[in-house]
């Protein structure tokens, strides 16, 4: 039995150092043809990762390109919007100059209309057609037959005579304002003076007032006081509107006090309620 043993060993070395010269052999004969397939896809492997990096490299090149030349555009922009700048603070600076010259000329044109109106008076209340072909002269003598020959002596000489300039009423309808001009400041003053002193006019039955001959911008400052007058008077106070519009207020003893705008009128009234 001892000897079948070694045998059996003997045999089973045997059988082992045969195996491993088999795989040695196998692994000789795999070997080259493995190395060749390895290799082959390392070859693969590289190509595409050559491919892959050129194509990335072409497009981090393109991205590049494009972001040079949105730093370029981004630049000019910059630049550009610099410009702008600077010609709008420009423009601004002009436009405010502009505004400022434009309030003066208007303040002097305003100022040169109403110089040039001062001669001027406007009539309301006649009936249309009234003064016939001849408004000239025909206003003449209604100076002379309202006031009376002791104020005008003579009929006053006026330049021109026309009724407002706007569409002719209709039958029933308020008639226009007639606006004449004299020929001498001195004889418009005299007639309005003599209008205010004398209150409510009436010329063949018809009531007729006479007024100034205002600049669109002058009644409009005016009008602004009529409220503010109107409170004045029921305070037992008298109000005068000098030019253009300025508030002259005579108090009970006397004294007078010019008031220059509405807000300060208001504040005088209230100022008297409390006391």
């Amino acid at each position: 039995m001892p000897k079948a043993s070694k045998h059996t060993e003997k045999d089973s070395a045997a059988e082992n150092l045969s195996s491993s010269a088999n795989v040695e052999s196998a692994n000789a004969s795999l070997s080259p043809a493995l190395s060749a397939l390895l290799e082959q896809h390392r070859t693969a492997i590289a190509a595409d990762f050559r491919a892959t990096f050129d194509v990335v490299n072409g497009k981090l090149d393109t991205i590049q390109a494009v972001v040079t030349g949105q730093g370029k555009r981004i630049s000019d922009l910059e630049s550009n919007a610099e410009d702008v700048s600077q010609r709008l603070a420009n423009l601004e600076a002009a436009c405010e100059s502009l505004k400022k010259d434009n309030k003066q000329l208007k303040s002097k044109l305003s100022d040169l209309e109403g110089r040039s109106r001062r001669q001027n008076l406007r009539i309301v209340g006649l009936p249309e057609s009234v003064e016939g072909p001849r408004p000239t002269v025909f206003f003449s003598q209604f100076l002379v037959e309202v006031f009376g020959a002791q104020t005008l002596p003579s009929p006053p000489e006026l330049d021109r005579a026309h009724r407002s300039l706007v569409p002719k009423p209709g039958l029933n309808e308020r008639p226009r304002a007639v606006i004449i001009r004299f020929h001498r400041f001195q004889t418009k003053d005299l007639v309005i003076r003599e209008a205010r002193k004398r209150g409510a006019l009436e010329y063949r039955g018809h009531k007729i007032l006479f007024y100034e001959d205002y600049t669109a911008d002058v009644l409009q400052q005016r009008a602004e006081y009529k409220d503010v007058m109107g409170e004045l008077y029921r305070s037992g106070f008298r109000p005068s509107l000098l030019f253009p519009a300025k508030l002259r207020i005579t108090l009970p003893d006397g004294e007078r006090r010019w008031l220059s705008s509405v807000q300060e009128a208001t504040r005088f009234i209230q100022s008297t309620e409390k006391n």
